[in-house]
């Protein structure tokens, strides 16, 4: 449940039925489409590794997978060690995180997923080459959202 009580909101309740009648790239346009970030992307932790499983890019609708990262580099590695979620403006400016140059990412949005034992499974996030601020409902709805991801995820296996 959010902390305002709006967990079935309309903006998750279009989340639901855009995952459940259109799959898991049509719900990532979606809340790619309400964040100022350019880029929201689901990815998976597999050790040294940070493994893409869908991307969506506000400038490219054909792009829906991205490169892996090393996770020295990348900033849903914090979310991981941190168990919580994180997000700042500017990386090289931002007081939550320590700057990784070996990322181009420079704003942040991002939160944990978990399997069904609570095991960090990954992470979902919003993130640009730019500054961006976000609106504080975008990441009461990225929180919200994870667990349904998840769980279309964990069908799909």
């Amino acid at each position: 449940m959010s902390t305002n009580g709006s967990i079935d909101g309309p903006p998750l309740l279009k989340f639901r039925r855009v995952l459940g009648e259109q799959g898991i790239v049509a719900a990532l346009r979606l809340l790619n489409s309400r964040a100022p970030h350019r880029f929201t992307g689901l990815y998976r932790y597999d050790g040294e590794m940070l493994r893409n499983l869908h991307l969506v890019d506000a400038f490219d609708p054909e792009l829906v997978r991205g490169a892996d990262v090393a996770m020295e580099d990348a900033y849903c590695a914090v979310v991981h060690e941190r168990r919580q979620s994180i997000a700042f403006r500017d990386a090289k400016t931002a007081p939550e995180v320590t700057w990784r140059p070996g990322s181009p990412v420079v704003s942040y949005c991002g939160v944990l997923l978990t399997d069904g034992d609570g095991a960090a499974f990954g992470a979902l996030c919003h993130f640009d080459v730019k500054p961006c601020d976000r609106p504080a409902t975008e990441m009461e709805l990225l929180e919200n959202a994870a667990p349904i991801l998840m769980a279309a995820l964990e069908a799909a296996r």
